[in-house]
């Protein structure tokens, strides 16, 4: 034995390890939306939930990624903790499947060359060589998803083959003999190292994956490696609770719970149920023989089977246990705390989940700010104290979750390799900003209500009636708002600037017109002020919505991005034929709706508002 043999069995333990989190971080990556989808089916039938649970684990190749994206579902209400209790137990079963993965170490291809093909010797570089097409070609969509994946199985077995060359030769050293004898005779020692392993490793599957590496010495017996085994259990699931406990919420971290106290029942089950058949003298015949890698994922499968078998009727006292451990703290609930509970930091090693949980608060946050300003819209016409308490009430949970949701995204963002996922980051970061803009000036609106309720003052009928026409635009541009972000609608994108620019038109003539009141008396001249103050926020929810469209498009043409300025001034100077014509049918509609010869008024008023188009084009183009 030399150092160089120590170097080859850490080159190859690392090329395991790497293979094994790049084979199953790629799958989480292609499979999450469809797992939290069924996961959130799941039903009181505990059975269902645990066939479930193993069916995602061996998809995935981690019971800890099960556990602790249940954990993510419990925490945000799509799960109960009931429901999730299945699901753990079959986490823990499907995790054997890496192991009967690796037992084809022991397969014998000198009878059959069709053998050969399932050796990890040629497994593993036919693996990197489909991974490799797969990445360099890009065949189909997911291809290079599926490439990783690919690379990944292609490492791990290479890995593997590594460790078990270099193992067989420290074996002639007499190390290894010596190691493994020492824990047969202790089973306490052998416990204890497997749960050590595995939870510096984060990976009850790696764990013995390494267990089934060294048993190709020959010199691993059934005495050796069963405490060992069972101590992996324990190691994995201590992991697993502290990852569910990162920032979450008491229902969550009960999960983790659950799986601790499953896996101590489990340990104590095995080593009490092995040591008594043992004494029988049942295991008289597999106790000092030597084990290859199918006897160990054989017996890793057993165990873990047997004993979820056994426990699952107890499941219901493990979820009593849980909540006797973690009591709930009282505190009083934000109106949308379900919402913002699925921001769990556990969905950053799955982004598709929490990118999908973003884009349902965002949602949330849009119908909030939308239904606030439809409040502050009938505060115009008919002032409401509590109308006005409930419009300041929802903007408060407006700014909570605005805050959650820019939090979670500076925290997420770091976890992000994919090109695609973090321009997805940025267009939800910008339009953060502008969903609560609007809250915001719903808020404004309903204290100009108050104003004019305060005062004692109100605008004539003409211009409410001119109001109405504006607020109608508006809900039509925030209509096509909601379509663009719900849907990454580009053309529902395109139809907001026209119908923007027809906003500024109609402000335009009816400043005009409310001028030409004054004058004659019809309009209030203390209300002037109020007036000029809620036709600039109407301006402003235009110019919102504008920037959630362009994020929109940006996101789906990434070009647009450095050349946002030169857009709009295409748009504006009539060079586009389209938004003419969106803008002429827009223009018509809307005009058609006032008093006077709209189209002569429109042009007056154009004439006399050019500084503030100007003004508002600059704001569109920089914002």
């Amino acid at each position: 034995m030399d150092i160089f043999n120590v170097i080859s069995l850490l080159g190859g333990l690392a090329m395991f390890l790497y293979g094994m989190r790049l084979m199953g971080d790629s799958l989480k990556e292609n499979s999450s939306g469809t797992l939290k989808r069924a996961m959130g089916k799941v039903t009181d039938n505990p059975l269902k939930a645990f066939i479930l649970g193993l069916l995602v684990t061996a998809l995935i190749q981690s019971s800890t990624a099960t556990i602790v994206i249940t954990a993510g579902l419990v925490g945000a209400g799509i799960l109960t903790l009931r429901q999730s209790l299945g699901i753990i137990v079959g986490a823990n079963v499907g995790t054997t499947v890496t192991g009967q993965i690796i037992r084809l170490l022991d397969i014998d291809s000198s009878g059959s060359s069709i053998l050969r093909f399932f050796q990890p010797a040629t497994l593993a570089p036919i693996a990197l060589i489909i991974g490799i097409l797969l990445i360099m070609t890009s065949f189909f969509k997911n291809s290079k998803s599926i490439g990783r994946i690919a690379i990944g199985f292609g490492i791990l077995f290479s890995g593997l083959l590594n460790m078990t060359g270099a193992v067989k030769t420290l074996s002639e050293s007499g190390i290894i003999e010596s190691l493994f004898s020492g824990l047969g005779k202790s089973p306490f020692l052998g416990y204890v190292t497997g749960a050590g392993v595995a939870f510096m490793l984060q990976s009850s599957s790696a764990t013995i994956g390494i267990l089934q590496a060294f048993s190709s010495t020959g010199l691993l017996s059934f005495s050796a490696i069963y405490s060992v085994i069972v101590g992996v259990y324990l190691g994995d699931c201590v992991t697993t609770a502290i990852v569910c406990s990162i920032g979450a919420k008491a229902e969550a971290r009960r999960v983790g719970i659950v799986n601790i106290l499953f896996n101590l029942s489990k340990t104590l089950l095995v080593l009490v149920g092995v040591t008594v058949v043992h004494r029988l003298g049942l295991l008289d015949s597999l106790w000092d023989s030597p084990v290859n890698s199918g006897v160990i994922a054989n017996t890793n499968t057993v165990f873990n089977l047997g004993c979820a078998i056994l426990l699952l009727p107890l499941l219901g006292l493990y979820e009593k246990l849980s909540r006797v451990i973690v009591r709930e703290k009282p505190a009083k609930e934000s109106k949308y705390k379900a919402v913002t509970d699925s921001l769990n930091p556990v969905f950053f090693n799955t982004p598709a989940l929490a990118l999908q949980s973003l884009y349902n608060t965002l949602l949330t946050v849009f119908a909030s700010s939308r239904t606030n300003l439809e409040r502050s819209f009938d505060l115009l016409k008919k002032y409401d104290p509590a109308v006005h308490k409930r419009i300041l009430e929802e903007e408060d949970e407006i700014d909570r979750m605005t805050d959650v949701i820019n939090k979670y995204m500076v925290e997420f963002l770091p976890h992000l390799q994919i090109e695609y996922q973090v321009a997805i980051l940025n267009q939800y970061y910008k339009i953060t900003t502008e969903f609560e803009r609007l809250g915001d000036h719903a808020v404004n609106i309903a204290a100009h209500a108050e104003t004019l309720n305060r005062n004692n003052t109100s605008f004539s009928s003409a211009a409410m009636s001119e109001i109405a026409v504006l607020e109608s635009a508006i809900m039509n541009i925030l209509d096509e708002t909601q379509q663009t972000f719900a849907k990454r609608d580009v053309d529902a994108a395109a139809r907001i600037e026209p119908l923007v620019q027809v906003v500024s038109d109609l402000i335009a003539v009816m400043r005009r017109n409310h001028l030409r009141r004054m004058s004659t008396g019809e309009c209030n001249q203390y209300a002037n002020a109020t007036f000029t103050d809620l036709m600039a926020e109407f301006r402003r929810i235009g110019d919102v919505c504008s920037n959630v469209g362009v994020a929109t498009m940006v996101r789906v043409q990434p070009e647009l991005a450095d050349h946002e300025h030169l857009y709009f001034e295409r748009l504006h100077a009539g060079a586009d034929e389209a938004f003419n014509a969106a803008y002429e049918r827009a223009h018509r509609r809307y005009f058609s709706l006032l008093s006077g010869d709209p189209r002569e008024e429109a042009e007056d008023a154009a004439d006399e508002e050019a500084p503030a188009a100007e003004e508002a084009a600059a704001e569109n183009a920089g914002a």
